[in-house]
């Protein structure tokens, strides 16, 4: 009789932690949802059911506040930063895997001692040597820190991917008469490939879910990232909570659903990266 309860309670107790947990995690992306699109949101209280359905705070973030344009600066920053970040940590983490150097595992602790610094650190340095460089107020500019923030974390985690790869991969398409870039591209690449997607995700979440840098380097409100422009709906006294859910859902939704698709490549690439090599 034990045994059945404790069976009866394990299968009642499984699904229902599971429902539980759903919930608790969903529960906010729905809150955001449903109060962008309540046209009373600013009355909403803690009702948990929306007054009613519109895109009135949608249309107000793109015509008064300029929230297209927040998203393409965002875009234009996540895609560079993306297609930089993936080249440099693939090429350094080829370089550290495979190639005995002078000074290699100090090359490798000061990756990982960079990754520890806080961002906070960083910002009046950063800001000082942008300036110097005359590039505040650039997306390019921008690009480039994100680029550097990046770094530490790809090199480390695709140092770990190239290692997994046998040498005698390599060897076997040298005997077969390939070069290198045709073996980099025809071998090494594939097969590096799952590790390339979660450190490009990686790197695309820092530019497009930062706000500090993006804040403190862009001058002008026609550069600003979607990070920045929502922070334009808090008021020193209220905040219109329409508009901030609004450009919320236009900022999560779309990564959520990239997530959607990669998650499985994402996985293993981070599984692997950082318990092999």
């Amino acid at each position: 009789m034990t045994t059945r309860r404790t069976t009866l309670a394990s299968r009642i107790g499984l699904p229902a932690a599971v429902v539980g947990l759903l919930l608790f995690t969903l529960f906010p992306v729905y809150w955001m949802v449903s109060t962008a699109l309540d046209p009373k949101a600013s009355l909403r209280g803690s009702d948990v059911l929306p007054s009613g359905i519109g895109f009135e705070h949608f249309e107000f973030v793109f015509d008064k506040g300029n929230f297209g344009t927040y998203l393409l600066n965002s875009a234009i920053v996540g895609l560079t930063t993306i297609v930089a970040a993936a080249l440099l940590s693939l090429f350094a983490a080829i370089a550290v895997a495979r190639f005995k150097f002078r000074f290699r595992t100090s090359v490798l602790i000061m990756i990982l001692i960079v990754q520890m610094v806080p961002l906070e650190a960083l910002v009046i340095p950063l800001f000082i040597q942008m300036r110097d460089y005359d590039m505040l107020n650039s997306l390019l500019g921008l690009s480039i820190v994100y680029i550097a923030l990046s770094l530490p974390f790809a090199i480390w985690t695709l140092r770990g991917f190239v290692a997994t790869v046998p040498k005698e991969v390599e060897e076997a398409a040298y005997i077969d008469g390939a070069s290198w870039p045709r073996m980099f591209w025809s071998v090494l690449l594939p097969l590096v490939a799952p590790g390339l997607v979660a450190t490009s995700i990686f790197a695309f979440i820092t530019a497009w879910n930062e706000f500090v840098f993006a804040y403190t380097f862009m001058k002008g409100s026609d550069k600003y990232t979607a990070a920045v422009g929502i922070y334009q709906f808090f008021g020193e006294n209220s905040t219109a909570w329409g508009p901030v859910m609004a450009s919320s859902t236009l900022v999560t939704v779309p990564v959520m659903i990239f997530f959607v698709i990669v998650h499985r490549k994402l996985g293993s690439g981070l599984a692997a990266g950082a318990v092999k090599g």
